[in-house]
């Protein structure tokens, strides 16, 4: 609706048309309707459901989620999350369902109490929601709370089984926001009924967006960026099951000790290992509203994966970079121009990062090794030259970060006309891949010290060749908004 009021809603439509288009090469899907945000205001107009891989036998992997019982209990469950952002499956991959959404809304959401969303959240990564340290004269309320709260996250829950999801990743460095001195939002962690008790629970606590202002000021420099986990509303630890540490060889009691670098490769790392486990198990990955941290690491999972050639396999690097930056990013509430207008560049951290993760280790292909561009070949060329001046047989290398290093053609603002998204043949494809190479028991961890991060990039402008409308801030595709600098190099 606020997209229509814009004038943007056209340009919305090209890009969802053709994010369709680009799910459509791999894989068979059903969409579930969202055209004037009736489920979600924040999600896409046509959310997707992969089903299978377009052309895979029917012993193939395959969802076992059938959209119609899937649509009936997104409708019931909406309100369980903030914002009304429900759990949603965003990749498939080996059968399984990875999922992104918010973290649990409160009683004061549940009671409609979004005009104080609205004014109080100021676009920022949290809602208005939760208070269950209310005054005495509210608790009257109470028992009528519980069982409002029985019923919503009982149909939350609902979905989480239905879409077969056991992992659940929590990203909020608290227990429950706090704004104006009160709780704002829950998460499955604290829910004092224990809910989700059988749900493999993770509190893998990730800076907020504000964090990457620090990582802008340092001319983005992640490397030495350490988030200052002594402050007052830091109070969720790291916790994980023990048995999902034991793999990774890493030490996560040192958790607060890393560095933006090595903490963002660490989570991906244990992603990565819940994923690639023999089970038949989803994953929900959620920060508070699921629009910075989420699409964060739900990017760099979608990216790494169809690096190994494990998912999108007929897709070349700028047609996955276009779908992860529409659909992941934009078409699920990234405000990207709010973001840049405070700074907060979690977007473009999210795209340098990559050549942090080329190695064999960040690979779910165990037994092969990722490919390395050839020397001087960069996202510019990658993404502007023909098919016939892309020939190389290779991946994500540190000169493959989605960012440039001061080439003169790089554009800086974030617009829909500047790259073409050109065709290539199954050769010229198959040469962009990396081929290659619940536990009740969980160790905690708590607390810890300071922080600062660096790139070298400007913003890769995304043209599309058809899409679909959605209700996003009308700030993101807003022509003529601010651009991104281009920054520095080094």
């Amino acid at each position: 609706a606020r997209w229509a009021l814009s004038g943007g809603s056209a340009q919305v439509e090209r890009i969802e048309r053709r994010c369709l288009e680009l799910f459509g090469r791999d894989y068979r899907y059903s969409v579930i309707p969202n055209v004037h945000g009736e489920v979600c205001a924040h999600y896409p107009r046509y959310i997707v459901l992969l089903e299978r891989d377009a052309g895979a036998s029917r012993d193939s992997y395959e969802s076992t989620v059938q959209v119609g019982r899937l649509q009936d209990l997104i409708n019931r469950s909406k309100m369980a999350r903030c914002r009304g952002r429900f759990v949603c499956p965003v990749i498939l991959y080996k059968g399984k369902h990875i999922c992104r959404s918010a973290t649990l809304a409160g009683w004061g959401e549940l009671y409609g109490r979004t005009g104080y969303n609205y004014i109080f959240s100021g676009g920022s990564d949290d809602a208005w929601a939760d208070a269950e340290d209310i005054s005495e004269e509210d608790s009257a309320l109470r028992n009528a709370d519980s069982q409002l709260f029985d019923k919503v996250r009982g149909h939350d829950i609902k979905l989480l089984r239905y879409l077969s999801v056991r992992y659940i990743c929590d990203l909020m460095v608290e227990n429950k926001k706090v704004k104006f001195g009160l709780n704002v939002t829950s998460s499955e962690k604290v829910d004092k009924a224990q809910r989700y008790a059988d749900f493999t629970l993770l509190s893998i606590p990730y800076p907020g967006c504000e964090f990457f202002k620090d990582y802008k000021d340092r001319d983005y420099t992640a490397e030495g960026l350490i988030f200052n986990w002594k402050q007052d509303y830091v109070d969720a630890p790291l916790s994980i099951p023990v048995s999902l540490t034991q793999s990774l060889n890493i030490d996560w009691s040192e958790y607060q000790s890393w560095d933006l670098v090595q903490q963002t490769q660490n989570y991906l790392k244990l992603l990565i290992s819940i994923i690639n486990s023999d089970d038949d198990s989803g994953l929900l990955v959620h920060c508070i509203s699921g629009w910075d941290r989420t699409p964060l690491f739900i990017s760099l999972l979608r990216l790494s994966l169809w690096a190994d050639g494990l998912i999108h396999t007929s897709l070349e690097p700028s047609e996955i970079l276009y779908l992860t930056v529409a659909y992941d990013w934009f078409l699920f509430g990234h405000m990207l121009v709010d973001r840049l207008s405070k700074g907060e560049e979690i977007f473009f951290f999210c795209f340098n990062f990559l050549k942090h993760i080329t190695s064999e280790e960040f690979s779910a292909l165990k037994s092969q090794r990722r490919k390395s561009l050839p020397p001087g070949f960069t996202l510019e060329e990658i993404c502007l030259l023909k098919q016939k001046d892309r020939g190389s047989t290779t991946s994500l290398s540190s000169d493959f970060s989605l960012g440039m290093e001061s080439s003169p053609g790089a554009a800086g603002s974030f617009t829909y006309e500047a790259v073409e998204l050109m065709p290539a043949g199954a050769q010229a494809q198959a040469a962009w891949r990396k081929s290659c190479a619940s536990s009740p028991q969980a160790v905690l961890w708590s607390r810890a010290q300071q922080s600062e991060d660096r790139p070298s990039t400007g913003m890769v402008e995304v043209k599309s060749s058809s899409s679909s409308s959605s209700t996003h801030s009308d700030n993101f595709l807003r022509i003529g908004s601010s651009p991104l600098e281009v920054p520095r190099s080094r």
